[in-house]
């Protein structure tokens, strides 16, 4: 049973598994500054590579992570026959601060441990990835920037930041700010986690499991659409016989398995404050820092995503120059944008693969 949670979850939120080598790399900031103006004495990024960077190094596209997940979670477009080719592209996967790798309140030593661990924002994670792939890969341009959930909440942020560093932008199942109902679903999670008495305010001395679970079942509860639930498309690759009730079992039991608490909530802090219009510059004006966009964007809202609304999509487009705005029609809420079933899968790998070509979207 335990695996019919990770097949139904497939790429997104979770570890995303692969036949591939295992491709972890590390970079180390000495020093980094935060946004709150905390100073980590170490800032470790890990990050993985695929494919090779050409002579002139313009080859490469940044994919970076969405929540708690690892550089592994974008395979569904790498390869043969998908949006990025690696005979093509240099591809760098990061991972978000918090994740557990990544430098996170369970990895880091005092006075940074646990709930002491400082509040980083998404330009945090933006400047240190930047610093990573100027200082050690030496690039200093890509071709794109692709991201998926929090992903897409980086790749918004890198196009107000570094307005000319990358040639397109590919957002999915993400917005370039996290608005106040946002807010209110990730307070909620935090408060199902929290609740639990041996959380003990974060300083706890093993797992708080009741905790974990209330936090699993309210994120499921938002994880897909009201009519993916209805219809019980969880069938499709469940074994003969599975009930409701053991699905939703599974949820509560094995989701995102092993992380650890003060990491979750540290990742959630960090999506709930997202604002590109807190940029410097923009005096907390979204809608002018999503003019100043300056290359093309690919931005591919899922028609029924509860996280991030297609409505919330669809205003933030109309500030964007040169945006083509592709809903995923798709009944498998947040999770379409990170290809969770095979007709998404290739709905976003058509529709990427031609946005980098510069081609005509494809016909559906």
């Amino acid at each position: 049973m335990k695996k019919i949670v990770l097949l139904l979850l497939v790429t997104q939120l979770v570890w995303a598994q692969s036949t591939k080598p295992d491709n972890r790399k590390e970079f180390v900031i000495d020093n980094f500054q935060t946004e709150t103006g905390v100073t980590l004495p170490k800032a470790r990024i890990v990050y993985g590579t695929y494919g090779h960077l050409n002579q002139a190094l313009d080859n490469a596209i940044l994919l970076p992570s969405h929540y708690m997940a690892t550089y592994r979670g974008y395979e569904w477009l790498i390869g043969p026959g998908k949006a990025l080719d690696t005979t093509k592209y240099f591809l760098v996967a990061t991972e978000l601060f918090g994740n557990g790798r990544s430098s996170s309140p369970s990895n880091t030593a005092e006075p940074f441990h646990g709930p002491r661990f400082p509040i980083l924002t998404i330009r945090d994670n933006v400047k240190a990835v930047h610093q990573l792939l100027t200082d050690q890969l030496k690039i200093s341009h890509l071709t794109a920037i692709v991201g998926f959930s929090m992903g897409a909440q980086q790749a918004f942020q890198w196009a107000v930041s570094y307005p000319r560093f990358a040639n397109r932008i590919v957002a999915t199942s993400g917005t370039a700010k996290t608005y106040p109902h946002g807010v209110v679903r990730l307070e909620g999670q935090i408060a199902a986690l929290t609740a639990d008495d041996s959380f003990k305010n974060g300083d706890y001395t093993s797992p708080p499991t009741k905790g974990l679970q209330a936090f699993a079942v309210v994120w499921t509860g938002w994880l897909y659409s009201q009519e993916w639930w209805r219809r019980e498309l969880w069938r499709a690759r469940a074994k003969p016989g599975t009930t409701f009730d053991q699905v939703l079992e599974n949820y509560r039991t094995h989701f995102i398995e092993g992380a650890d608490a003060n990491d979750l909530i540290l990742q959630m802090r960090t999506w709930e404050r997202h604002d590109v219009g807190a940029t410097e510059g923009f005096a907390g004006n979204v809608e002018s820092a999503l003019r100043s966009i300056q290359v093309p964007v690919l931005y591919m809202p899922s028609a029924t995503d509860l996280y991030f609304p297609l409505g919330d999509a669809q205003y933030e487009a109309a500030f964007i120059p040169g945006v083509q705005l592709i809903p995923i029609p798709s009944l498998w809420g947040h999770t379409a944008g990170a290809a969770s079933n095979p007709a998404d899968a290739t709905f976003l790998n058509e529709h990427i693969r031609n946005f980098l070509f510069d081609n005509a979207p494809p016909s559906r």
